[in-house]
């Protein structure tokens, strides 16, 4: 790998962990249900993102795996949680 595209996914992933501070503050410390619920769902996809760059640093395919799983779950939890806001019932 050359050293610039190193230079590049290091930086991003360093960007990508100072926000996932910035949103897990925000779920810590949210107005209301819905600002906690959308900070949740961004922290899982900033979880991805960095999921993603490390299988790019270390070359090693098997984080893109862990990082589709953990898409799919974050999908439906977030769906499940939407609609127990909405209802106040689970089903």
């Amino acid at each position: 790998m050359s050293d610039i595209l190193a230079l590049v996914l290091n930086i991003a992933l360093a960007i990508h962990i100072a926000l996932i501070a910035v949103c897990v503050w925000r779920v810590w410390r949210g107005e209301n249900v819905i600002d906690r619920l959308i900070g949740a769902d961004l922290v899982g996809t900033l979880m991805l993102a960095v999921l993603v760059l490390i299988a790019l640093i270390w070359l090693n395919a098997a984080y893109i795996d862990v990082a589709l799983g953990l898409a799919a779950l974050g999908f439906v939890g977030t769906i499940a949680l939407a609609k127990y806001i909405a209802d106040q019932q689970m089903f």
